[in-house]
């Protein structure tokens, strides 16, 4: 409301209109009506104490007075209705408006409308703050010093990585600290902080590591698979924050700080011999740093999110989300794919072909083309182990996987003696007769390459090394080629062994 009793004052001091528009913020023109109506009724200064400001405004402004009955809005309603997605202060003022209309009151204008909403959410939600809605998101960070656990048997000190989430709009956080920074580990501290915030947010900002961004770019990153995977299991968008923009996750930058301060560095004097013992400890210290009184606002960080943001949160998932980790692997000749170490078959039509590949706990899945080829169950036990299905062979390998030792030793057969003494000799090595079966087809399939007359070359002279030959003995002889070395006769040995420098009966003229 205009301040016309001050107007009035100041010009009964003698101030010209453009002073008094200049000192209380008015128009010149504003100035010369409220005068110009005072004069009219016949109102001198100063003006009577005994009349308000409301009587003053009805005297020098009759046709405004039924103005004065404009409808307040409920903004403690306008607050909460802000903190959902997609609601804006002018969606808001508009349907005020139509409500003010179908009651036949006098609605604010939209100015004012965000005037006084400002005012009552500084005055009585000091702790939300207003450029975040509650619920909106996530940010994500590792913290740039390390936590330090010691083996307990060599004393060896190894670094622990902490990672921090952190609402932005109640600054509720969340910490936990891992052996390492892989895609593992970066997947289950997600997880277990939806499951300490008890809901997930409706975007997650992470900075450009490789574990959430497989390609930076300013305007269409490329973000990880198995980093989106996981978003999409729990309602998520990843926005990654721009390269050398801290300022598009300032909050969780900020934690940061103050996690290394209030909880890295106040366990620094503490020996952990392991990391559960470790995170056991962080959590206490969790507990009273989201318990801190805010510094210049009332409540503290658990407040604010209890109040003001846990009710937005998206629900978790009824199952935990199985960690999955996609690789990208290329299809070898022998039509199986390398993962983790062990082996698993592909349709032989991929041979050469580059795959999708889900690894999770159970199970290994193979896509191309967003298209699932086949899976397998996920080998656990030593590395280097073949998961094979048959219908992947071709034709003309498949027939060999139903062979039992007889008819290993009926093909060794058909290549000569000694390959049949080599395929024996690898069959009865082994406790159980079918762990000797990949040797013996490697070997066998050897031929494919090397054909059969060097194979039985190699059989031999591997022979001559050690009764029980390898697969990685004979593959090493074809490979250099010692097998086709002739043998030599003893008395071209001994010539060989001969000094070439000495001169011979030939030299005298002499027979031998």
């Amino acid at each position: 409301m205009t301040d016309y009793r001050e107007i009035l004052r100041l010009a009964s001091m003698g101030l010209s209109r453009t002073s008094i528009g200049v000192a209380l913020g008015y128009s010149r023109n504003t100035i010369a009506d409220v005068l110009r109506r005072a004069q009219i009724k016949g109102l001198e200064p100063p003006v009577p104490g005994d009349m308000n400001d409301r009587e003053l405004a009805d005297l020098l402004f009759p046709e405004k007075k039924s103005q004065l009955n404009q409808r307040m809005p409920d903004y403690e309603k306008v607050h909460k209705e802000l903190a959902k997605k997609g609601v804006n202060l002018t969606l808001l003022w508009e349907e005020y408006c139509s409500e003010c209309r179908q009651s036949g009151e006098i609605p604010y204008a939209y100015t004012q409308f965000r005037v006084y909403y400002h005012r009552f959410a500084k005055t009585t939600k000091a702790t939300m703050h207003l450029n975040h809605k509650p619920g909106e998101s996530m940010e994500v960070d590792w913290a740039g010093q390390t936590a330090v656990v010691v083996d307990r048997v060599t004393g060896e000190i190894i670094p622990a990585y902490v990672f921090v989430a952190t609402l932005p709009c109640s600054q509720y956080s969340y910490v936990e600290a891992f052996l390492n920074r892989n895609q593992e580990s970066w997947t289950m501290a997600h997880i277990h902080a939806f499951e300490f915030f008890g809901g997930t947010t409706r975007i997650l900002t992470p900075d450009q590591l490789k574990t959430g961004v497989e390609k930076s770019d300013w305007k269409n990153p490329t973000i990880n698979k198995s980093y989106n995977e996981l978003a999409e299991y729990y309602g998520c968008a990843v926005i990654p924050a721009r390269a050398r923009k801290p300022k598009d996750k300032s909050s969780v930058e900020g934690t940061v700080g103050a996690i290394t301060t209030w909880i890295i560095a106040a366990l620094r004097n503490k020996t952990f011999f392991s990391l559960s013992e470790l995170n056991e400890a962080i959590a206490e210290k969790l507990d009273a740093f989201n318990e801190r009184p805010f510094q210049k606002k009332p409540g503290n960080r658990l407040t604010a999110f209890t109040e003001d943001e846990k009710e937005y949160l998206q629900p978790l998932p009824k199952e935990r989300y199985e960690l999955a980790v996609w690789q990208k692997l290329s299809v070898g000749f022998n039509y199986h794919i390398c993962a983790e170490k062990n082996y698993y078959s592909v349709p032989y039509e991929y041979i050469k072909h580059d795959m999708d590949v889900r690894i999770t706990a159970a199970t290994v899945e193979v896509f191309y083309n967003n298209l699932r080829v086949c899976s397998h169950p996920r080998h656990h036990g030593k590395p280097g182990h073949y998961a094979t299905i048959p219908e992947h062979m071709p034709d003309k390998h498949r027939q060999h996987t139903e062979w039992n030792a007889g008819r290993f030793l009926s093909w060794a057969q058909s290549i000569g003696n000694n390959t049949k003494v080599v395929i024996n000799s690898i069959l009865t090595s082994h406790k159980i007769e079918q762990q000797g079966y990949r040797s013996c087809i490697g070997i066998l399939k050897l031929t494919d390459k090397h054909g059969a007359k060097r194979l039985e070359a190699a059989c031999e002279k591997a022979l001559t090394y050690t009764p029980s030959p390898s697969y990685k003995n004979i593959d090493a002889i074809l490979k250099s080629g010692s097998d086709k070395l002739e043998k030599q006769k003893p008395a071209e040995k001994r010539a060989d062994e001969s000094h070439s420098f000495i001169r011979g009966a030939e030299y005298y003229g002499r027979k031998k």
